[in-house]
Formats: structure tokens, sequence, C-alpha cells
């Protein structure tokens, strides 16, 4: 083993108590394509990703009402709400009014890219097991004859996306739960579920979980053969996972009841000789085949040596919700700058409603936030996490010999400091500072033992991006 990869995995086994996910069994990739596509996706450090489907009609959270558990996740609203049954039948019927006649997939790819956006992950299927690309394995997809929108030229809406983005040159992927609630052979109608489980005890009657692994390893087949590139293949529903795997410290992990192993070997296996050094992501399933590991909702207090990303709704819903409020632009680019200090990517959740658009506000936003990263990209793409990641309003990466310092301002702060300290870089000779955006060097106050930069009037009064200042330190 070389000494590079010792020096990892020891370093690896020294840490991680502020990353939520149980058990740490990493395997950095083997394959020297995997490990330089890990390399290129690290480097690129905002993503998009998009949570749409049929749900969107009714504004409600995206599959998880089917799901019989007392959560506040789960909570069925509207008429049928009632009764679960009538509930199932009715929210399942929405495929016959599903009918986004304002889906473009280039308009969101322009708008992601005008943000700084460098990867994309497509939403191929949830767990309520609608499918939003054409499969040959079921009727409940978006292609099918009962769904309006399958006489659109472009009902085959998982293409069409991941089209539009590889075309504007952002890396394309693909998001897929490995549960389908709608699938006759993991919800066995004979018993009805109980939780998010399989109905039925796996090795009890393993003809049929056989017949769900079939039928799953048949979808990924399609999405890896008739798609073109694909570089992400990110893997949801983290309780299907063989049975050895489960980590009972975790508490949604101990009341997994069944093996649930779909044989991940063979499905990789499979997609990498159509995909060459794609990066797969089997979420919270700790091993080989989870690349990279994904903090939901939150952003880690400190740094991993584990790659990873933080994925985050744009507003307090990951699916359509008409109520729901988009987070300000100040908070999102600083949720940006926090997990990029920490040396994670930040993977941003934008919904489209029933009629296949994003709001207004969610394209503002990606305006505003494109509107930074026009003068402050070179903070964020290609950096690592230097220590100690935060000094007051501060949060810094590093690339090359130059450091970055990213003031975080606070909402409706828009007039800068006349004068900032960093006291956690030691202050030479030699050390220059300049602001991102203002073509002047900076002066620095001689008589400060810490680096104290004076901010001249122009740029204090007139700062060159809003929401956060980035000051470059080298020597």
């Amino acid at each position: 083993m070389p000494k590079r990869t010792c020096l990892f995995i020891a370093s690896i086994l020294l840490s991680i108590a502020s990353f939520p996910q149980g058990k740490f069994d990493y395997k950095p990739p083997s394959d020297p394509l995997v490990q330089q596509k890990l390399k290129e996706w690290g480097e690129l450090k905002f993503g998009l990703m998009i949570t749409w489907g049929p749900y969107s009609q009714w504004g409600v959270v995206e599959s998880w009402s089917l799901c019989p558990e007392d959560e506040g996740w789960c909570e069925r609203k509207g008429p049928y709400s009632a009764n679960w049954y009538e509930y199932k039948k009715a929210y399942e019927n929405l495929q016959s009014t599903f009918n986004p006649v304002h889906f473009a997939p280039e308009k969101w790819a322009a708008a992601a890219k005008e943000a700084g956006m460098r990867y994309v992950l497509a939403m191929a299927k949830h767990h309520d097991g609608f499918c939003m690309f054409d499969t040959k394995t079921t009727d409940y997809k978006i292609t099918d004859a009962k769904t309006p929108f399958s006489q659109n030229p472009r009902s085959n809406v998982t293409k069409e996306i991941l089209n539009a983005f590889r075309n504007a040159g952002l890396m394309p992927g693909i998001y897929f739960s490995k549960p389908d609630w709608h699938a006759p052979d993991y919800w066995w109608s004979y018993f009805p579920p109980k939780d998010r489980n399989p109905t039925y005890d796996t090795k009890k009657y393993p003809e049929i979980w056989k017949r769900f692994k079939d039928f799953t390893y048949t979808q990924f087949e399609e999405l890896m053969s008739n798609y073109g590139k694909v570089d992400l293949l990110w893997l949801d529903g983290g309780w299907v996972r063989p049975f050895s795997s489960i980590d009972s410290s975790v508490s949604w992990q101990k009341s997994i009841p069944y093996d649930q192993d779909i044989d991940m070997p063979k499905i990789a296996a499979m997609a990498r000789s159509k995909q060459p050094g794609m990066l797969i992501v089997d979420r919270t399933v700790a091993g080989e085949y989870e690349n990279y590991l994904t903090p939901e909702a939150m952003i880690p207090s400190e740094t991993n040596p584990i790659p990873w990303e933080s994925c985050m709704p744009m507003s307090t819903s990951w699916s359509y919700v008409p109520d729901a409020r988009n987070k300000s632009a100040n908070t999102l680019i600083h949720m940006l700058c926090n997990a990029v200090s920490k040396g994670g990517n930040f993977l941003l959740n934008v919904a489209p409603g029933p009629d296949g658009d994003w709001d207004d506000s969610s394209y503002f936003r990606l305006k505003e936030i494109g509107a930074w990263m026009k003068v402050n990209s070179d903070a964020i793409y290609g950096t690592s996490f230097i220590k100690p990641y935060k000094e007051g309003k501060f949060v810094f990466t590093k690339k090359a010999d130059k450091v970055y310092a990213i003031y975080l301002a606070d909402e409706g702060e828009t007039v800068m400091p006349g004068k900032i300290r960093i006291s956690s870089f030691p202050k030479t000779k030699s050390t220059k500072v300049r602001l991102l955006g203002y073509d002047k060097l900076l002066s620095l106050d001689k008589t400060d033992g810490a680096i104290a930069v004076i901010i001249p009037e122009k740029p204090r009064n007139n700062p060159p991006a809003q929401h956060a200042w980035v000051f470059a330190i080298e020597e």
C-alpha cells in the first residue's frame, strides 16, 4: 500500500466526531479513474439538486406522506388523510394529472451556471417509486400514457435535465432511491406496510426479494446505458442495506428489521463498466460504495478527512410547498463559505413547482449568489481547508500559497469596517493582502502584531460584493 494511502487511512481513524453518520468504515477508491473523478468533484465545491415529482401538485413533502410512521415529515393532509389506503390511491393517481408544461431544463442550467454551480443531481426516482425517466420495469412513470406529460416530446425528464446541464458544462449526476414504495415486491400487498421497510421478511420470502433486486438492477442498467455520460450516482434510502452494515448506535438504523441487501457490488460493477470512473454515493452505508459523505441539512463544525458535501434545501422544504420561503442570499452564501472552509462541497436543492418551473424567488436567489461568485469564486473553487477554519466573522480557505479570509457580513451589513484584524496567521515583512474585486493592494497597520488591514474609503462604502468580503493573504 502506498505510504500516502496509509497516512490517509490513519488520519481517518483519528477523527470524525463531528459528522452525524455512525460508522466510518471508509474505503478510499482503488480505481484510478474513480480517484481522479473524486478529485475533480472535490474541486467543484458547489452543486445543484432538483427534487421533483407528481407530489408537487399537492404541495406536500416528497414521498414521505405515504410512509405509515408517526413522524412529522410523514404527516398526511387533505381530504384523503383519514384513511391511509385511500390516501395512497389518491397520491398515486396524481400521475394522471401531472403535466409540467413549463419544463425547460436549459433555463435551469443557465441559472445554475450563472450562480457558479458546477454539478447537478437529476432526480430519477424518489421513495414513492414514480420514475422521472423512461423505464420498461413499470408504468408508474412520467412517460406512461396515463401521465399527460407523456405526450410532450421532452417527457423523459431525467434525460432532458442531464443533457441540458451537460451541454452547459456542469458535471451530470443522478439521484436514485433504493427503496420503492410503489413496487409490489417492496411493499408486498399481502401484508400492509408498518414503516419505511419491506412489508415482509426478506429471508422468509427470498423469491420476492430477488424480484425486487432484479427490478432495481434493471432500472440502474437503463440509467447507466441510455442517458449519456453520468459522473455521479447518488443513492438515497440508507435503510436498504445489508443487515451486517446496520449501526445500532444510530437511532433510525436500529429499527431496520430485515436484511435489504440489493447487491451493490454487482450494481457498481455494471455501472462502472458503462460509466468508467463514476462516483457512487451509497448514503450512510459505510464502505467502498460511499465515495463521499453527505451530511443533510447541516454543516459540520469541523473538517473530515473523508470527502464530503452538505446537502441543503434552498427553502424550508426539499420539494415544492406553496408557502415555503427561500433562505436569504446572505444565509446561502454563508452556508457555501462555511462548508468550503471545512473542506466540503455544498449541494443546494431547488424544487420545481407543478408547472415544471422554479418560482421567481429561486431564480433571484441564484442570481444573487452568482453576483457574489463572479467576484469571489477564487476563494471557493479548488480550495482546501486551513485551520482554525474560523475567527470572529471570518472563515478561511486555502489555495496554493494564498489564504482567503472570508468576512461573513451580517444581514443588512453593507459598509465594510475601516480596519479588519486577523490574528490566526503570522504577519511577516512580505505579507500582502488584497480585497477580491478591488484592484489595489491594501495597506497594513505596521504597529499591530496581527494582520491588520486598513480598508480605503471607496471599497469600504461601496464593497465589491454583498453578503461576504474576501481578503487574499499571501507572502
